[in-house]
């Protein structure tokens, strides 16, 4: 790795962090990846081989631990990892608050957004029973959203269980309302559809705590989440 050439712990901690992916590798860990394929899962335009050489940087940077686990390493990370959780923060922040939100010109992918959902779901709101949400989303085959009160997973195909609500939308309004641009009925306004039983469509947004920085409006703005 080539240095700045500066004493500034600024510019040291550049030298570590900056690479391209690294700070998103941090973040999947502070959500709570721990092995390789499910750290790739939320950011899945990074090669296996890049995602191997920065992981191993951050292990010798002593930013992440890696230990041999019965399926394979886990990462975990050290309490040097764990105090740039406030710097994802603010970074993040920084980007809801500051940068233009039009999904409908950005490149999304579906994938990241369904990971996120997955891991942001409200098991304590959920029905007794498990059920699975179909979701359509335009351009993409089917997902499969499985709900029950210890578990939620996406699946390829339904893995057995009742199937009551199906949600059809195009990404970037599933992508807007996930990330706080507009509220439910507003992306509803905007071509989410959501069929099933009354009661379950009025309880599916309750299902989730949205996107951790959902909350952040606009700079200039008031929230309309």
């Amino acid at each position: 790795m080539s240095s700045y050439g500066q004493f500034c712990s600024v510019a040291r901690a550049h030298e570590v962090l900056g690479g391209r992916w690294t700070l998103l590798i941090v973040r999947e860990l502070l959500c709570g990846s721990r092995r390789f394929n499910d750290i790739r899962r939320g950011i899945p335009r990074i090669s296996r081989t890049m995602l191997a050489e920065r992981l191993q940087a951050l292990v010798h940077a002593g930013v992440v631990a890696r230990k041999e686990g019965p399926h394979g390493p886990d990462y975990t990370l050290t309490a040097a990892g764990m105090e740039l959780m406030e710097i994802v923060a603010a970074l993040g922040g920084w980007g809801q608050r500051w940068l233009p939100r039009h999904a409908a010109s950005e490149d999304i992918d579906l994938g990241p957004l369904l990971v996120d959902m997955r891991r942001r779901v409200n098991i304590a709101a959920l029905p007794a029973e498990p059920l699975v949400i179909r979701f359509e989303i335009a351009g993409h085959p089917p997902h499969f959203l499985l709900l029950k009160q210890a578990e939620a997973s996406f699946c390829t195909q339904n893995p057995g269980f009742p199937e009551p609500l199906c949600l059809r939308a195009g990404l970037p309004v599933l992508t807007g309302w996930w990330r706080g641009d507009f509220d439910f009925a507003e992306a509803r306004r905007q071509g989410l559809a959501l069929d099933g039983p009354k009661a379950l469509v009025r309880a599916f947004p309750g299902w989730f705590h949205r996107y951790m920085l959902a909350g952040i409006p606009p700079a200039g703005k008031e929230s309309s989440a």
